[in-house]
Order: C-alpha cells, then structure tokens, then sequence
C-alpha cells in the first residue's frame, strides 16, 4: 500500500496549534520546575512544586505563574512545528514508500527532530528561564534579612542589571526585550544559544524516546479494523505516557540545561550538590510533559492545518 504524501505546511500549523494550546495548559506546572531546579542549598525558598505555586500567586499574582508565557507562547508555536512537523518529515523519508518502520528508523526520526527544533528551543528557553527565575530571586530577597547589602553572586549577571538590588518595593520588573538586548550587549548572538549542547543533549535522547514510545503506544489503541483511526482520547493517553517517560529519562540532561540557561559561573552540580540534584524537577518535568505531549498529539491529529488549507489529514501513525 502506497503512502500519502504529507503536506509539510499543514503540519507546521498543526504543530503550531498544538504547542500554543499544549504550552498555556501547562506553564505554571513548568514555571514551578524551573524555580525548583534553580534553588541551592541556603538559597531554598520552595519545599515543593503546590508550595511553589501558592507562594507565587501570593506574592505575584495569578499571572505571576505565567511569567515568562510571553515568550514561550511566541517562540512555541515554531518550536513544536518544526518537531512534530520533523519527525513526520523523516518518518515518511526513511519509509522510502512503504508503511512500516523500524524501531531504529523511529529512533532516527526522533533524533533528526530534536536536531531540527534546538534551533527554536535554546534561545526560547534562555529567555523563558530567565523570566521565570526573576520572581525566585524577588522571593529570596524577600526572605533575606538586610536587602541593602545582598549580593546575588551565583545569579544570572544578566538578571542582576535588570533588577534592582534594594528594598522589595523598589525591584522592578525585567521583560524578555531587556533580557535579550542585555545578552546580546554583553555576549553577543551566541548569548542567546549558551547551553546549546545541552540543550541537544536533552531534545535529541527525548525525541529518540519520545517519538517510537508513543508510536507503539498509540498503536495498541487501534481497533480490529485496518482503515480505523485511533481514538483522540488514547492518543491522549499515548503522549501523555511516552512524555512521562522521556523527561524523567533526560531530566538530569534538562537540569544541566536549566543552569546554563540561568548563567551560573562555576558551580559544579555533582561537587556541590551530589547527584541528586540532577534530579531536580524530575517531578515537576514529568508532569508538564506528560499533558503537554498529551494535548499537543491530540491537536495535532484533529487536523487544523489541513482543515485550513482545505486538504485531507492523514496521520502517519494511525497506519
């Protein structure tokens, strides 16, 4: 049986869709990941993900756990069509006609995926953390006794310029435009892509894990008949199961990542902290991913792009 061709720009806005609608659903779960990670030893102010969240509306608002939305929601929508849109891309290319992959094509497809997205990914996630690690550092000098003399060495220098270091009332907010013109100031375009290999060391195994989990997951959900699509409710549960399992797989990865993202200098997390930092998260990331990938797949299936450009869908995973 012949394969139909896909429409790559179908794809990209279904993937488009997907990411905006998957990214607002879950960003207060991520926000609360990356303030975790970022706190060290005497410098903790979370004990937990609900404490996270509590202490953030209390003191920034119900927006405050969307610090940072901004920006991700802007940069989502090419980050997660070209990942989705790529790895159906290559999924089709290494089928060469026919409708059956291999585990290791999977596996290539995947990689060639996360490959393509870091392009989006790292200066996406660069900024995001630093917006959404603003109000961590805000709640900490809250905390500290004499707010006149702190200095915030193992900050991000970058968030240091944006905030002022002084009595709460006088710390004002730093947008995603200042963060980015401060990086390019000082460290030029590659600023924005610091982290870069771990960002790839994070996208790659995930997309590698990710994309054939899901794949064979979301076949067990077929029924009898050849021709039948999977219902939107177990592609639901196939992203939300394949998601789960890669971020716990790559957490240690997105910890790494999350702390060079944040321009920390010198600080060893195995020495310091021992291996149990590269955990960090690990919960939190499981439970963002996990609906993330859930909704995303579920969007990306129902077609918005083909709709919209007046074509058929097809899914490469419903055959």
């Amino acid at each position: 049986m012949a394969q139909q061709p896909i429409s790559l720009p179908a794809k990209l806005i279904n993937g488009g869709v997907a990411g905006l609608v998957g990214v607002t659903c879950v960003f207060p779960i991520d926000l609360a990941k990356t303030r975790l990670q970022n706190q060290r030893g005497s410098q903790r102010v979370y004990k937990n993900m609900m404490d996270c969240l509590i202490k953030t509306v209390r003191s920034e608002g119900y927006f405050g756990m969307y610090r940072g939305a901004a920006v991700n929601l802007t940069l989502v929508t090419p980050e997660k069509a070209i990942k989705l849109a790529a790895n159906d891309f290559f999924r089709q290319q290494l089928s060469r006609g026919e409708l059956k992959l291999s585990v290791f094509q999977e596996m290539l497809a995947g990689c060639g995926a996360g490959m393509c997205q870091v392009i989006v990914t790292t200066p996406m996630e660069m900024l995001k953390i630093q917006l959404q690690d603003a109000g961590r550092l805000v709640a900490q000098q809250r905390n500290l006794p004499v707010l006149h003399t702190v200095k915030l060495g193992t900050a991000s220098p970058v968030l240091n310029c944006s905030y002022n270091v002084g009595p709460v009332s006088s710390i004002r907010k730093v947008s995603a435009i200042q963060i980015a013109q401060e990086l390019f100031r000082t460290k030029g375009i590659q600023g924005l892509y610091k982290g870069l290999g771990a960002t790839l060391m994070r996208d790659i195994p995930f997309s590698v894990i990710y994309f054939p989990l899901f794949a064979h997951i979301n076949k067990l959900g077929k029924t009898s008949s050849e021709d039948d699509d999977v219902p939107f409710y177990w592609s639901f549960i196939s992203g939300c199961v394949a998601g789960c399992t890669a971020a716990v797989a790559v957490s240690p990865c997105d910890v790494v990542k999350t702390r060079l993202h944040n321009l920390v200098n010198g600080h060893s997390i195995m020495r310091k902290e021992g291996p149990a930092a590269f955990l960090k998260g690990a919960g939190c990331r499981a439970l963002v991913i996990a609906p993330l990938f859930g909704i995303a797949q579920v969007v990306y299936f129902i077609g918005v792009g083909e709709f919209l450009l007046g074509q058929s869908p097809f899914n490469l995973y419903s055959v």
